[in-house]
Order: structure tokens, then C-alpha cells, then sequence
């Protein structure tokens, strides 16, 4: 069963479309017993550069990750890592400037894990020319910290399209 895409508001700042595919039902939280293996759930999501959209846009976000049971256990850093990613976009990508817009594309699949991937409309960057935060000469620096505690919490980190897109990727922890 597919369910194909839903257009939904996230809270007052950002818009996205929501795709769940091969679940027992469409767009109601499953349990992870009822969620069949294969399942689905793709958030493409889109809101300005402000500051003030950060928040609510990850509250959404990680409502939708924690219903979908793919990352069970791994939801806070999974937070923390999209949470510094909005930022940068925001920030430092497109300079806070409203016009410009923040793209998050969410991919959950039941029994994989979760990839996450966030671009802004800026000019980029080289991420190998960014400072190591816990190098002695920058430990005080009051930033500097949100790629060091991306790459310390997802599994995967990459940056595509000249710095302008980041790449994260959180697999499913076994079950011992």
C-alpha cells in the first residue's frame, strides 16, 4: 500500500510535502510491532532563513521520526545534529536572509534507520577548512562546534554541492 504525498504545514514557518509508503495505515503513528518491514516515511520540507523557524521546524520534524520507529533510542542526537544543521543553513549558508529558503529532505525506512539531508541557497563552503573545535587554540571560541557534534552523533556526515548541502545518516542500532 502506498499513500503517496500529503502537503502539510509545519507549524507557521515552513511547509512540507509527506510521503508514507507500504504502512498499515496512512498517516496515523504506528506501533513498531504493526509497521511492516519496507515502510516508509519521506518529509521534504521547506521554510525561510529566520532563526525563529528552527525550532518549530525541528519539533515537527522529530515528532514525525519518533512515530515512524526507525531510529528507536537514537531521536535526541538525531535532534541535535538536525537542529545544528538548520542552523548553519540559516546562519552562516544563507545569512539569515528571509528570501532565501532552508530545504530538508527526511527519509526514515523502518528497520534502516533515518538520512537527513539540508540545504541552503548560499555560496558554500570547504568543510575541511573549518578549525577543530577541541584543538587547544580554539576550545574558548564561543562557535565552531555544530559540524564537530554532527559528525560525533550521526554515523554518516558528508557535504555536497560545494558546502551547500549536508548529508547525515543514522542507521538502526541491532538489537543485542
Amino acid at each position: 500500500m502506498a499513500c503517496g504525498w500529503r502537503a502539510a504545514e509545519l507549524g507557521s514557518f515552513a511547509m512540507a510535502r509527506i510521503k508514507i509508503t507500504n504502512g498499515p495505515s496512512c498517516f496515523r503513528p504506528q506501533s513498531a510491532e504493526k509497521a511492516q518491514s519496507g515502510s516508509s516515511l519521506e518529509i521534504e520540507a521547506w521554510t525561510p532563513s529566520e532563526v525563529e523557524a528552527i525550532a518549530p521546524l525541528v519539533g515537527q520534524l522529530m515528532g514525525l521520526i519518533e512515530r515512524s520507529h526507525c531510529v528507536t533510542g537514537e531521536e535526541p542526537k538525531i535532534e541535535l545534529a538536525l537542529q545544528e544543521a538548520l542552523n548553519n543553513a540559516v546562519v552562516h549558508g544563507n545569512r539569515m536572509d528571509s528570501r532565501k529558503v532552508v530545504h530538508v529532505l527526511c527519509r526514515c525506512e523502518l528497520g534502516k534507520g533515518v538520512s537527513l539531508v539540508v540545504s541552503d541557497e548560499g555560496q558554500g563552503f570547504d568543510p575541511s577548512a573549518v578549525p577543530d573545535p577541541v584543538a587547544n587554540e580554539n576550545l574558548e571560541c564561543a562557535h565552531g562546534r555544530g559540524i564537530y557534534f554532527m559528525k560525533s552523533l550521526m554515523d554518516e556526515v558528508s557535504f555536497e554541492r560545494e558546502g551547500t548541502e549536508i548529508h547525515m545518516r543514522k542507521w538502526r542500532k541491532c538489537d543485542s
